[in-house]
Order: C-alpha cells, then structure tokens, then sequence
C-alpha cells in the first residue's frame, strides 16, 4: 500500500503497469524528472520494466520535455 501512495504522489504515467510502477518504486523513483535521469538500458535491467512501459514512460517524459539520459 505504502508504493501506491507513493505512486499517487508522483507523476508518472497512470497507464503504467503495476510491475512496472513497483520496479521504479523499487529504486526510488516516483516521478518523470527522476526517470529522465535513467538509461534505458537501466529501466530495462529492473524486474518489471519492458519495452512497453520505457515507451509509456517516454512519451510522458517528451510530452514534459524531458529524456531519458541516453536520449538527450
């Protein structure tokens, strides 16, 4: 219950899927601006994260003017 709080406070997508919200949770990272600070390559080591949530995640990250690390 504590991460889906912590979700709620965050700006992350909310069609991300549950795995995917946990796996970045896991790690501490509960909003876009934190997301733009990974690799892709590290989104996709977490258990949880797939190529679809790391497009999720980057189309909310260009829609905020943001990038992953590596795509900037």
């Amino acid at each position: 219950m504590e991460q889906e709080q912590q979700y709620e406070e965050g700006n992350l997508p909310k069609n991300l899927a549950k795995p995917a919200v946990r796996a970045l949770a896991g790690k501490g990272i509960l909003r876009l601006e934190q997301v733009a600070e990974c690799k892709v390559s590290e989104l996709l080591a977490l258990h949880g994260m797939g190529p679809k949530a790391v497009e999720q995640l980057r189309i909310a990250l260009n829609e905020q003017g943001l990038a992953f690390l590596d795509e900037t």
